[in-house]
């Protein structure tokens, strides 16, 4: 595989008193297509820099297959630099652009037209080779700050939020695109962006920042699906997050005991009452936790479902507000006159229009138990999975 492994180790870093990098520890592993994310002034962007050799840290290590580059300027890091402005010359050609890195190297004349023809194909602009920047679209734009990026063969190439001047359907075409030319070239992609599902879409992890801190690293999967902290959950898509108390926890028993120890927890919400949720953590009865569902975790019905299943969350309500999308309704659900829920029916058919469930309509919500989430515990540490929970058989 090509590219290179990176280890961040400890980065710290300040402007002008403001800490804007706090103890950053990363890994990134050869060959990955690895997002940081975040919102605007969350140090993303400065932790890029870092790796590009714009900005020294003010503590912290990087190295790049073991060799620290920190006291390597940018143009001796292995690593090329694709910006959001796209940082073309106006005065070249779409093929005078591409070729100047290796222009600079004073590379044969040969080499250099037979590999700028290799890297315009691979951004499929060779048509469009001699035309000025001013005569392209912003997305071929950024295909051109790709292909010159891309020329001199880094073995990491980094990508300042490359996408955020396009507009929304330019900006998935793009994505798709960026996906494949990493496929293709395979070496280490890490993508700095505030927007989800950019992240979502095209990463194999994603490391969750906010204020200088790393919140999470993990699969798109695993951060959608298991959020670590109450930030993280309402940053990546939509939720319903609660405050709530444990009341009991029961270890759930496998037959023949296998897999990692689970447990059926019950949860006091002040807004709903008590649900159940599943969990690998072995929570402790008073425990403060935070607990999150899914909007399209969440069966919305004008009947009461017909299950006897003990594991299953039931809840009655009022519409508040219904939101008709086409491909989806979202509903706002007035639940025990406090709590307000978040709900998103697909439509995979069309027999499901939505205007079935209307405003003011009474109607239950359900989900299971294995569907719902706790985030945070907020009394100590996550405690270890292994241990017995208060009320649980060990």
């Amino acid at each position: 595989m090509k590219g290179s492994d990176i280890v961040i180790g400890g980065v710290s870093k300040s402007f002008g008193g403001m800490k804007v990098l706090q103890d950053i520890r990363l890994g990134i592993k050869k060959g990955e297509f690895f997002s940081l994310l975040g919102p605007s002034g969350c140090g993303k962007t400065t932790l890029l820099r870092i790796l590009a050799g714009f900005e020294s840290p003010d503590i912290g290590t990087v190295t790049i297959e073991g060799a620290d580059v920190l006291p390597l300027p940018p143009n001796r890091r292995p690593v090329n630099t694709v910006f959001q402005n796209y940082a073309l010359f106006p005065h070249l050609t779409v093929f005078e652009n591409v070729a100047f890195p290796l222009r600079l190297q004073k590379r044969p004349a040969g080499e250099i037209k037979g590999k700028v023809k290799d890297y315009l194909e691979l951004v499929q602009l060779e048509s469009h080779a001699y035309k000025k920047p001013n005569q392209l679209s912003g997305g071929q734009k950024q295909r051109v700050a790709i292909a010159r990026a891309l020329i001199n063969e880094p073995r990491v190439l980094l990508l300042d939020e490359p996408l955020s001047a396009l507009d929304a359907k330019l900006r998935q075409h793009m994505l798709i695109e960026l996906d494949q030319i990493h496929d293709t070239i395979g070496i280490t992609f890490i993508y700095v962006t505030h927007d989800q599902q950019e992240a979502l879409s095209v990463s194999d992890r994603i490391a969750v920042m906010n204020q200088g801190d790393v919140l999470q690293v993990g699969t798109p999967h695993e951060i959608y699906e298991s959020p670590a902290t109450d930030f993280v959950a309402r940053f990546i898509g939509e939720t319903n997050l609660f405050d709530a108390v444990v009341a009991s926890a029961d270890r759930i028993v496998k037959p023949g005991g296998a897999g990692a120890p689970e447990y059926l927890a019950a949860l006091d919400i002040p807004e709903l009452g008590r649900i159940k949720v599943t969990t690998v953590d072995a929570v402790q009865i008073g425990q403060r936790v935070s607990f999150t569902i899914r909007p399209e975790k969440i069966l919305i019905s004008k009947e009461r479902p017909a299950t006897k299943r003990e594991d299953i969350n039931l809840y009655q309500g009022i519409v508040d507000e219904p939101i008709y999308s086409g491909f989806q309704t979202k509903f706002y659900v007035k639940v025990a006159d406090t709590a307000l829920i978040r709900v998103i029916k697909q439509h995979a058919k069309y027999s499901d229009e939505g205007p079935d469930i209307k405003w003011k309509d009474s109607v239950y919500l359900s989900w299971s138990a294995n569907d719902g989430y706790i985030v945070e515990i907020k009394d100590g540490q996550r405690a270890c999975p292994s241990a017995s929970p208060a009320g649980g058989t060990p």
